[in-house]
């Protein structure tokens, strides 16, 4: 473990590269793509071309053999330039992560490169109408035949559907010998026979869509099945703390892009003679944020640093910690920068009301605040489970 409390030369150029890419792009083209009801298709193939989406995914399937940071960084740099892509938390950082770790030496090799140079995305499918944190009470389910697998159940709040090749879905299997209920990973196409999906009517301005999804009587092949039958728990974790480090990275960004915003704002806007940026009520809110967002990026970077290094529960109770005050940082500065917009703040033409509930999902997905709340109590405090 390296003892520097910066990024290496390579990250740092990483992220110049990246901060340059978002730059041609921005929120005008961001919110121009969610007005006309359109996606995000040139940026991001050309960030897949340019390399970066695939930043971690290892160099033998098309990647840039790095690790989760780098990604991080990746995600992160789009936000700070208004263009926070949902599904890099979703396509490379889980999806990928799966399969570069649990997938056979032939599902790496026919997923994995589409989705290091972008030509595929993946979604990714857990939550359940009934069963939100719980993933006890998944009733997704999937049966073994002579040529496969059936798949039967339903997911609700997926990302991304409508631009998916595959999803990679949480069901249940039967254990042959107990006949008790075990997670499964299966690699779904979205263009399967019976799979169906409806589209969330959500408040967020974004691209990206939510969806409720549908399988009846869904056939799959044999090597759908990602990862082995038994290691499903495991292998379905092995997702979730980069899924964590990306959407802390995500909260961060748009938490500087929102603080900014309002830095410019303050030091242009004169009312009583000089920058408003000048008084104290408007400038130690805006100090405070820049601590709390540098705070919540250390916490995401040593997360990030513990998962690359292999330290699982290290990286979890950070990843978690992570969340939690990238989450909270992201919604208080668009809050921050829309009081210093004054009534500017709320017009379309600043940029930054259309931010608002996309600020505030960062509390709840991808895991709600208060379960990330819940692990810091149980596993970092000893304190007994509440649930």
């Amino acid at each position: 473990m390296s003892h520097h409390f910066t990024e290496s030369e390579e990250r740092r150029e990483l992220r110049k590269a990246v901060a340059a890419l978002g730059a041609r792009y921005g929120e005008r083209y961001f919110y121009a793509a969610a007005q006309e009801d359109r996606k995000t298709t040139e940026l991001w193939s050309e960030a897949g071309k340019l390399g970066y989406l695939g930043v971690s995914i290892p160099e033998e399937f098309g990647g840039g053999g790095g690790d989760i940071g780098d990604l991080a960084a990746v995600c992160e740099e789009l936000a700070i330039a208004g263009c926070p892509l949902l599904l890099m938390v979703v396509s490379p950082a889980i999806v990928g992560t799966v399969i570069a770790q649990y997938g056979t030496q032939e599902q790496k090799e026919r997923w994995l490169p589409p989705l290091a140079d972008g030509s595929q995305i993946y979604a990714f499918s857990i939550t359940e109408p009934d069963a939100g944190s719980n993933s006890h009470n998944l009733t997704t389910h999937a049966t073994r035949t002579a040529d496969g697998w059936v798949l039967k159940g339903g997911k609700t709040f997926i990302s991304g559907v409508d631009e998916a090749s595959h999803i990679l879905v949480v069901g249940r299997t039967s254990d042959q010998r107990t006949g008790k209920l075990k997670p499964a990973l299966f690699m779904v196409p979205t263009d399967a026979e019976g799979v169906t999906w409806q589209q969330i009517d959500m408040g967020v301005i974004s691209p990206e869509k939510q969806f409720t999804l549908f399988f009846d009587d869904v056939h799959l092949p044999h090597d759908a099945l990602v990862g082995s039958e038994d290691a499903g728990l495991e292998q379905l974790f092995a997702g979730l703390n980069p899924e964590r480090i990306m959407a802390a990275s995500m909260a961060t960004g748009t938490a500087r892009w929102a603080l900014n915003k309002a830095v410019a704002y303050a030091k242009e806007r004169d009312v009583w003679g000089k920058p408003i940026g000048a008084h104290q009520a408007i400038a130690h809110p805006l100090a405070q944020l820049h601590i709390d967002i540098e705070m919540a990026r250390l916490l995401t970077q040593k997360a990030a640093a513990l998962y690359a290094a292999g330290d699982l529960m290290g990286a979890g109770e950070a990843a978690n910690m992570a969340k939690v005050a990238a989450g909270d940082v992201a919604a208080r500065a668009v809050d921050t920068a829309i009081q210093t917009h004054g009534g500017n703040g709320l017009a379309n033409e600043y940029g930054l009301v259309q931010a608002l509930a996309a600020s505030r999902l960062s509390n709840i997905a991808p895991v709600s605040k208060q379960m990330a709340l819940n692990f810091v109590a149980q596993f970092s405090l000893g304190l007994p489970k509440s649930y």
